[in-house]
């Protein structure tokens, strides 16, 4: 395989029971020195976290968008990522940030200010509501 190419850093190969997985797949992935670790069967909610997040990051930017190669896609995914963790409140954490320390000092008691990112695709709000 060259190399391995994208399996040249990992120790490591997750995947799944589908058939594609097969005997012969798993030797080729562990004459590389990696180890193919099938998860376990009848667990429909082992990735709902990644699912939920691919989820949102499709629906809330990457079709909203028209990328040009992988460089622009990057850009998107840095700024989605920033978004979703430091400034876009969450359902289920009863509509509060994930990590509030990490953005930016907000003005005086009682301005509330819109800001954006990705040229406005991205919108969010600082400040304390009078």
């Amino acid at each position: 395989m060259e190399g391995a190419g994208f399996l040249a850093s990992c120790r490591y190969l997750l995947h799944d029971r589908d058939s594609k997985f097969c005997a012969s797949f798993r030797h080729l992935i562990e004459a590389e020195k990696v180890k193919a670790l099938a998860l376990p069967s009848h667990s429909p909610n082992l990735s709902a976290f990644a699912e939920r997040w691919v989820r949102s990051v499709k629906e809330e930017c990457l079709s909203k968008l028209i990328l040009f190669g992988e460089r622009s896609l990057k850009r998107a995914l840095h700024h989605y990522e920033v978004h979703y963790h430091q400034e876009r409140n969450h359902q289920g954490k009863d509509n509060l940030l994930l990590f509030p320390g990490l953005s930016r000092p907000t003005p005086r008691r009682g301005k509330v200010r819109r800001r954006e990112r990705l040229d406005g695709l991205l919108k969010f709000y600082e400040g304390e509501a009078a």
